[in-house]
């Protein structure tokens, strides 16, 4: 395994990105640079596993084309999913706790900073009450 040294100032921002601590430097890396997750993680799946496009996280399957939604500081972030992964604002995401710290800065629970409106219904719910209990 290669090494590379970095400055306190990144690995702070790195570890901001962290959304638990199942998620590796490298993952978070891997995020930022749009490489997608590894075969090794257990919290997502690829869209060639899910089929259709669809993206799983922590076991909840949201269809392609499920609507996210979220405000923050007056604002409201909009997001697709799409080709198995969160596209807000032109980024993919993997998780959506990954989305939510990359706008909050900040470390945030994605599961319940999101809301999403999935395929065919008129409605929207928090991404939470899709976990199972």
């Amino acid at each position: 395994m290669k090494s590379i040294e970095i400055d306190f100032d990144v690995e702070k921002a790195l570890f901001l990105r962290r959304t638990s601590e199942e998620v590796s430097y490298n993952d978070v890396l891997r995020d930022l640079l749009a490489l997608g997750p590894t075969t090794k993680t257990s919290i997502t799946t690829t869209a060639a596993e899910s089929g259709q496009g669809d993206w799983v996280s922590k076991g909840v399957s949201f269809p392609s084309g499920t609507l996210f939604r979220a405000t923050y500081k007056g604002r409201t972030y909009y997001g697709k999913v799409e080709a198995g992964a969160l596209a807000v604002e032109n980024k993919r995401y993997y998780s959506p706790s990954s989305a939510a710290v990359d706008i909050t800065g900040n470390m945030v629970n994605g599961w319940i900073f999101w809301e999403c409106q999935l395929p065919g219904r008129p409605s929207w719910q928090m991404i939470k009450s899709l976990r199972k209990k």
